[in-house]
């Protein structure tokens, strides 16, 4: 029996727009930094990245390209890792809660398990993107 959540679930535009919504926070993140560079260059230093007009550029092609590749459907395997590593080194540089007090560590905290979960959401998509490319055969049988 199928229902209209499967029907709905297994549709091609469905998983796009998931792998959409999925990627959002890093696609328009990058846009941002690409619209106002000097203020991606001043985020770097703000968290001691030096030097930052490269670590800004890098940061910039891994949110963009990542995303590209998990939004296409393409190699999302290494778009999902791309976002994933840079995801998790956020945590130590940008969410340290470890490192204060009260409720700033609470709500610093709080991003870092966001930021877990959404690491465990593109381990998700990279392995049903790599389940879906192993289910499609490559070529017509002979």
């Amino acid at each position: 029996m199928n229902t209209l959540i499967e029907r709905l679930t297994a549709a091609p535009p469905f998983a796009l727009l998931a792998r959409i919504v999925l990627t959002l926070m890093f696609w328009l993140s990058g846009i941002a930094k690409l619209a106002d560079f000097p203020a991606a260059i001043a985020e770097m230093r703000h968290f001691g990245l030096e030097p930052a007009v490269p670590i800004a550029v890098a940061v910039i092609a891994v949110q963009l390209v990542g995303s590209a590749l998990v939004i296409s459907g393409r190699h999302v395997w290494l778009g999902a890792g791309m976002l994933g590593v840079f995801t998790v080194l956020t945590i130590p540089i940008a969410h340290a809660f470890w490192t204060m007090d009260g409720e700033r560590a609470f709500l610093e905290m709080m991003f870092a398990f966001e930021h877990i979960s959404v690491i465990g959401g593109l381990m998700v998509v990279a392995a049903f993107g790599e389940a879906r490319r192993r289910a499609v055969p490559t070529s017509a049988p002979a």
